[in-house]
């Protein structure tokens, strides 16, 4: 298999190293070989986090230039934004249909943009309203197992792997909500 480049953004809280780590022990369970590059920044007060996941038959390096992203699977909408000049002309871009207002959006040293989602839809994005499914199962910290399961419908990986790699890395009293969840997404797309 050739590498390929998935890259996890959102803000601190939202589950983004978790979904990474999903991702990575799945591709790696499917027999691949996989780098993992995480920002954390300022992801404990709401900052921004990015994870990339590269995984194959042979991965030379574990970072991602502009332009080459196989995937990216955007948390909420203004980090799909921040992080758009990373999607290669042919890549996918899964969104998760909420928008977070940063801390100088809060304080009004800065604003949001005016229509994110038609932004993103103009660049072919997939909007995954990711944080309402969460909440209509009764699952609202679940919301990034949701867009693993929308990002799983693109990717060559058993079900049954994902299942697995999911039941082994969350809290067992959570196994069943987030197997629900990561199902849930799969139906998103």
């Amino acid at each position: 298999m050739k590498t390929t480049t998935v890259l996890l953004c959102g803000v601190g809280g939202q589950g983004t190293i978790l979904a990474a780590d999903i991702l990575a022990k799945t591709a790696a369970a499917s027999g691949l070989q996989v780098k993992l590059s995480e920002i954390h920044g300022m992801s404990q007060r709401g900052g921004s986090v990015t994870t990339v996941v590269r995984f194959g038959d042979e991965v030379a390096s574990m970072v991602c230039d502009l332009g080459t992203t196989d995937r990216i699977v955007a948390f909420e909408e203004i980090e799909a934004l921040r992080n758009l000049p990373y999607l290669a002309e042919d890549g996918t871009l899964l969104v998760n249909a909420q928008a977070i207002p940063s801390l100088p959006v809060q304080i009004g040293q800065a604003s949001m943009p005016d229509d994110p989602e038609k932004m993103l839809e103009e660049r072919g994005a997939k909007l995954v309203p990711a944080y309402d499914i969460a909440n209509a199962i009764g699952n609202p910290k679940g919301t990034n197992v949701v867009l693993i399961g929308a990002l799983s419908a693109t990717l060559p990986f058993k079900v049954s792997v994902w299942e697995d790699v999911i039941a082994k890395r969350v809290p067992r009293k959570t196994i069943e909500a987030n197997l629900k969840a990561f199902h849930e997404g799969r139906k998103a797309l």
